[in-house]
């Protein structure tokens, strides 16, 4: 599939995503392909003249959206836009780029190939929580690396029980608990112990955050599984939701947490050289292949 009609989104402002936009514009300009920056982008970066349009506007107009910035703007836009059904591209303006795969330095030259139609493209799925109190649903949000449960005073446990599809799994004293996809495996639930999951596996992790016990794990789960979470009622610290480390959930005393996979995935578009090994060694630091 060929490109025609491209939304350009950032959610920074810096001289460096403004020259990195500017430079992209005039690229996908001298293609003659039409261009359309999201409204809220384009009061970020004034000194960039084009055709712009919200959210809606771009899902009507747009076959293809490029991210400019950090992996935090993506999972920003990644909520944003996964309804939408349309493909996405991440132009790293940030510091690690799992997401936002592609170097200003080759953005025209792996452009190129993919407007082509030449590119590798994968689906991401999501996750979706809610809190419910008796048959209401009070509060709704999406993650596409993660979902935290913890309180917001330091060193603060919390108690609660996990249900998988209603069965009891376990009940634990922790500072919280993670659930994290595979896309997410490789960001917060990696500093707290969590295994590295390939993103094409179909599993979520739980990934207790510093348990009182020994004895507690992480554990790998089919992603179609629903995870409930129920809080002793005696709690005296209420915990926060946190859905990729940006939004943030009160949870009232009587709530019931439940998180279970998005219908919709984001499709995320890659070079046609694109190697997630190759990431995981550049992003992580791990050690050169060994020569004999």
């Amino acid at each position: 599939m060929k490109f025609h009609h491209i939304g350009l989104i950032t959610k920074l402002h810096s001289p460096l995503i403004e020259h990195t936009v500017k430079k992209l514009a005039e690229f996908l300009k001298e293609k003659k392909l039409d261009v359309l920056i999201e409204a809220n982008t384009a009061k970020l970066l004034k000194n960039i003249q084009l055709p712009s349009g919200d959210y809606q506007t771009l899902k009507k107009h747009c076959d293809l959206l490029i991210v400019i910035g950090g992996d935090g703007s993506f999972l920003h836009v990644a909520r944003d836009i996964v309804s939408f059904n349309l493909p996405v591209i991440g132009i790293n303006r940030g510091t690690l780029g799992f997401l936002t795969d592609i170097h200003p330095t080759e953005m025209t030259e792996k452009l190129e190939e993919i407007l082509s139609g030449h590119y590798v493209e994968e689906k991401r799925f999501m996750l979706e929580v809610f809190t419910r109190q008796g048959r209401k649903i009070k509060r709704k949000a999406c993650a596409l690396n993660e979902v935290v449960v913890t309180t917001s005073s330091v060193a603060q446990m919390i108690e609660f029980e996990i249900y998988i599809n209603q069965t009891f799994m376990c009940s634990q004293r922790s500072d919280g608990l993670i659930t994290t996809t595979p896309t997410g495996s490789t960001a917060y639930a990696l500093s707290a112990g969590g295994p590295i999951v390939h993103p094409a596996l179909d599993v979520i992790t739980l990934i207790p955050m510093f348990p009182h016990t020994l004895n507690s794990r992480p554990i790998v789960l089919d992603s179609n599984q629903i995870v409930k979470i129920v809080l002793q009622d005696k709690i005296r610290a209420l915990p926060h939701i946190y859905c990729d480390s940006q939004v943030n959930i009160k949870v009232d005393r009587g709530d019931t947490i439940y998180i279970h996979k998005l219908d919709q995935s984001l499709r995320l578009i890659h070079p046609m050289d694109y190697d997630y090994y190759k990431a995981l060694r550049s992003k992580l630091d791990w050690g050169k292949k060994l020569v004999p």
